[in-house]
């Protein structure tokens, strides 16, 4: 509820329309966090559309063809479902800049009740019942409208999470026979051994029905994994791949490359240089990838994980749009997915976390001097990537390169010797 009263307060007064959109995944703690964030939207004299279970991606569409001020995606993403968060997105769909989020966190430690409302300016709220037939005739407008997917069978797995009403249907009007999975949500089961998390689930079923192509998608739906008809697991590098050469080969393509993050396959990076495009890295998370995007002109980018940001059609990650651009190459090569989809030889990659046991390791002489001695052995081969994590007590030790066993003895040094520092 101070969340809500704090940003309220704080879009009051920097806009003008005073409208909120909240939308939420199918979370059993949603029904505790959507009314209490709505509550203190209300309080401070905001406007409160609610939409019940959609994408985030469609929450962001949605704050920005409604003029709202902000919206709000109540979701923790891939987490299980005992797991929350709160995602805010600006009025031009865009999330918070970190400035915004700090003020707000601010008055949200302060003495809230001398900004509340007066009476008479007290918001309402109301639920919006057609949103899902938004997102699902914007999510077909990505494509073109002479596009028929009839003939491909799908198998779509939703993680039984917040893309469970409209993934599906956009699928089927688009004439592919499609096999629904993660479609029950009951507020427990939400990324529970199902979606982009968990992607053997719908491997097997693509095997066992024979499908085409599988689709899965993790709990708030702006990541996605695809399985193609061996069962065999295609990751966002490859989509990403997948993508920016068909774009590039129809000229819609712009910034000449992609931006992705320091985890992405170096296979990807020698797979667009050897195409004539670039491959722009950052930070890890989309934030830092939608940053280098708008910064540097891309209109495509994203993350190993399947966040796929196509900026001609939204501010974030999108997994159903991104699955249909997929499938549109699918269509049109008329190949079997595992020809079509796989189009550069990944570097062997190995990734471990070593548990933190006291102060930065990372600023010990001996993990420094480890690690450049694991540098100096990979010689300009292959890539180390070494970084705290955001969300665990852990460091994230990365390399890869061609020869497996020495990356993986690299690696296993390097833990060992981060955990080693009290």
């Amino acid at each position: 509820m101070r969340v809500g009263m704090a940003a309220g307060h704080y879009f009051r007064h920097a806009h003008s329309t005073h409208r909120v959109v909240i939308g939420k995944d199918t979370r059993l703690s949603g029904y505790m966090l959507e009314p209490a964030l709505a509550a203190g939207f209300v309080a401070s004299g905001m406007e409160v559309i609610t939409t019940g279970p959609l994408p985030t991606p469609a929450v962001a569409m949605l704050t920005r063809s409604m003029r709202a001020d902000l919206g709000v995606m109540i979701s923790a993403s891939h987490n299980p479902y005992f797991d929350n968060g709160i995602k805010l997105f600006g009025p031009d769909a865009y999330k918070l800049s970190d400035e915004a989020e700090l003020e707000i966190e601010s008055l949200m430690e302060a003495d809230l009740s001398v900004h509340l409302c007066d009476a008479a300016n007290t918001g309402r709220a109301r639920r919006l019942d057609d949103v899902i037939g938004r997102y699902t005739e914007f999510a077909k407008s990505t494509v073109p409208g002479h596009l028929s997917l009839q003939g491909l069978k799908v198998v779509v797995d939703c993680a039984n999470g917040a893309a469970y009403k409209v993934a599906p249907p956009v699928l089927w009007e688009l004439g592919a026979e499609i096999i629904e999975m993660g479609v029950s949500p009951n507020g427990k089961n939400i990324n529970h051994e199902c979606g982009s998390t968990y992607p053997d689930a719908v491997a097997k079923r693509v095997v066992e029905e024979g499908a085409d192509i599988g689709i899965a998608l993790d709990g708030d739906a702006d990541r996605l994994i695809v399985v193609d008809e061996k069962g065999q697991i295609i990751d966002g590098d490859q989509l990403m791949a997948v993508i920016a050469r068909s774009w590039k080969n129809a000229g819609l393509l712009k910034g000449g490359g992609i931006a992705a993050t320091i985890m992405s396959n170096l296979g990807l990076e020698k797979y667009l240089q050897s195409e004539g495009m670039i491959l722009d890295r950052t930070k890890v998370g989309d934030r830092y990838v939608v940053e280098c995007m708008r910064n540097k002109g891309y209109n495509l980018g994203g993350e190993q994980s399947g966040h796929i940001v196509m900026s001609d059609y939204g501010t974030t990650g999108d997994g159903l749009i991104a699955a249909l651009q997929i499938l549109r190459v699918l269509q049109k090569h008329g190949r079997p997915a595992s020809e079509v989809l796989n189009v550069f030889e990944p570097f062997p990659q190995v990734l471990v976390n070593a548990k933190l046991n006291g102060h930065n390791p990372l600023e010990n002489p001996a993990v420094k001097e480890a690690i450049c001695d694991a540098e100096n052995q990979l010689n300009g081969s292959g890539r180390l990537v070494i970084r705290p994590s955001g969300t665990e007590p852990v460091v994230r030790i990365m390399a890869e390169g061609e020869d497996t066993i020495m990356i993986k003895k690299l690696v296993d040094d390097l833990a060992v010797q981060v955990e080693s520092v009290a």
